[in-house]
């Protein structure tokens, strides 16, 4: 098939207006959120699962590379092409318009079709006293469900791990280059993809739950980050038990759908702000609550005072937008800030980055945003942590915590009030951008953005990174925030005008193998990380012609299995 063919195709599959061919028509699509940027033969948006399903077929047909991609909010290039380096022409999915979710039982499960996010099904949860295996994250609102499948992501919630599922509905294309339908949901659904697809989307099946040995989410993981003398990280994502089918799958299958476990709310939470000056005292208070408490947090987010002020001075307008707008109307909002700054870069008289030049202006005409208490911490304390506690767990906190901080030299802590809770997780919320907008305002002074996550061994007793002067002297900032009770740190470096960031990030990487680390610990490989030998077998198996997503985890971007090879 040519390609005008394979574009006539897919035209008459789903219409000219959900098929964007022209650069201006693409360029949202085809650049990553945080970096990076490529080409497509053309951007589709099938409206149905079987749109989807014809799609497929015909880019298989057409023998042309197909990259999934629902809300390209991955931190790591891996839902958007390369620059370079393809033997074949790109289709880029965008799978976004189909975002059905099916409650199973009484809200104990769900099936989530491609494009439904985490954020939809938080709300749709509420009417059933359940929640999500995420909730609002660390980088960005908008993030699908079936995306955080397919990297393994980690979010903030302490006790739930990675998401994970074995129970999920995928194509792949197998060894002989020919497309299939798996069905491996646990739910019966019909014989043909036709019936398959088209009863998944309309609710046509049987919503009780039956027993299954099958894992729809990481049932162990409160067992794994208790073990606090293990020299392994506690999620990572070259974890090959979290390795299986859609299951950090990195767009290596085409999914249709994946089935997971939902969670009670509690019933009463509490929030506990802890601010100290001694590294050591943090380390302590995670190993004993690990160890000795009945009843783990809820949330327990790290924040340096460094990206505390990098936050407060740059993630103004994100907090601003979500507290006075909610959380309904950002995904929009967002993607139309993605269309106007790729219009911006297609106008030679536009600046770069207008709109966040502008959010960044119009923030400062507004009062102080975060409360008296959190800005008088930042002040006194290096290390902050921010402990959300439910149910009986807050009545451990409410009796080791005193104790643990009548010594004044460990720090101090109070109680959040509500509106001190929410400013809390909002502030920590806007600290990914918040890094990302410190870079684009000053980028005539400063390099680019090294942004890396990483796993520590759980054993890491001294987690404070500490850089040769020699490296120390090619950065301009050093931002750390994350995950504290799983050890995930999130740790962005502003490099210095005209230092190489290649070469930065070589000697922090080698410096992280030294210490026994793991990264990426939960945003996938994309391209920017070399993929373990054993992800790198995963996904062969998963893909072994290399239809899709080629040249993740820094792979062979060529056809396998093929008789020219």
């Amino acid at each position: 098939m040519s390609r005008n063919s394979l574009i006539d195709a897919l035209i008459s599959l789903l219409g000219e207006q959900n098929v964007a061919v022209h650069a201006q028509d693409k360029s949202h699509y085809v650049k990553g959120w945080r970096s990076g940027q490529g080409d497509a033969l053309a951007v589709v948006f099938p409206q149905s699962l079987l749109q989807y399903w014809r799609v497929l077929q015909a880019c298989v047909e057409a023998d042309c590379i197909i990259i999934m991609q629902a809300a390209n909010t991955g931190l790591t290039e891996g839902s958007t092409p390369a620059s370079h380096g393809y033997d074949r022409d790109i289709v880029v999915i965008n799978t976004l318009a189909m975002d059905g979710l099916h409650i199973l039982g009484e809200g104990e499960q769900v099936v989530s079709l491609p494009g439904a996010t985490l954020h939809k099904l938080e709300k749709t949860l509420a009417g059933y006293e359940r929640a999500p295996h995420s909730v609002i994250g660390s980088s960005c609102l908008g993030a699908s469900i079936v995306g955080g499948i397919a990297n393994n992501s980690g979010g903030a919630l302490v006790k739930r791990g990675p998401a994970y599922t074995e129970l999920s509905l995928y194509a792949k294309v197998d060894e002989n280059g020919e497309l299939q339908l798996v069905n491996h949901l646990g739910i019966e659904l019909g014989d043909s993809p036709e019936a398959i697809l088209q009863n998944l989307e309309d609710g046509s099946f049987d919503k009780s739950i039956t027993p299954h040995t099958e894992k729809a989410s990481a049932t162990d993981y409160v067992d794994i980050i208790r073990d606090i003398e293990s020299p392994i990280p506690a999620r990572f994502n070259a974890d090959t038990s979290r390795l299986f089918e859609a299951s950090g799958c990195a767009g290596k299958l085409a999914v249709f759908a994946v089935r997971l476990d939902t969670f009670e709310q509690p019933e009463k939470v509490k929030t506990y702000y802890i601010g100290t000056n001694k590294a050591g005292t943090l380390n302590t208070l995670r190993r004993h609550i690990l160890s000795n408490f009945t009843h783990l947090p809820e949330v327990g987010e790290y924040m340096h005072r460094d990206i505390f002020n990098i936050s407060h001075q740059y993630g103004k307008d994100t907090f601003l937008s979500v507290a006075k707008l909610g959380t309904d109307s950002l995904p929009k909002l967002f993607a139309a800030k993605g269309k106007i700054d790729a219009f911006c870069q297609r106008t030679p008289w536009l600046p770069n980055y207008l709109t966040d030049k502008v959010m960044q202006f119009g923030a400062k005409l507004f009062p102080e945003h975060l409360p008296e208490r959190l800005r008088e911490f930042e002040r006194k304390y290096e290390h902050h942590l921010i402990v959300k506690m439910s149910d009986a767990g807050i009545e451990e906190a409410d009796a080791f915590l005193p104790a643990f901080f009548a010594d004044a030299e460990k720090g101090e802590y109070f109680e959040c009030s509500e509106r001190e809770a929410s400013s809390a997780y909002l502030h920590r919320f806007a600290a990914a951008g918040a890094a990302m907008r410190y870079q684009i305002i000053h980028e005539q002074h400063v390099g680019d953005i090294l942004a890396l996550d990483i796993a520590l061994p759980r054993n890491t007793q001294h987690w404070v990174e500490t850089l040769p002067p020699e490296l120390h002297e090619k950065i301009e900032k050093r931002l750390y925030y994350g995950h504290f009770f799983c050890h995930v740190f999130h740790q962005d470096y502003i490099i210095k005008k005209g230092v190489n960031p290649d070469h930065v990030k070589a000697e922090i990487l080698a410096l992280l193998d030294a210490r026994g680390a793991k990264y990426p610990a939960e945003h996938n490989v994309g391209h920017l990380y070399d993929a373990e030998p054993q992800v790198k077998a995963f996904y062969r198996s998963l893909d072994p012609t290399n239809r899709f997503n080629p040249g993740v985890g820094k792979m062979d971007k060529h056809k396998r299995n093929c008789s020219c090879c």
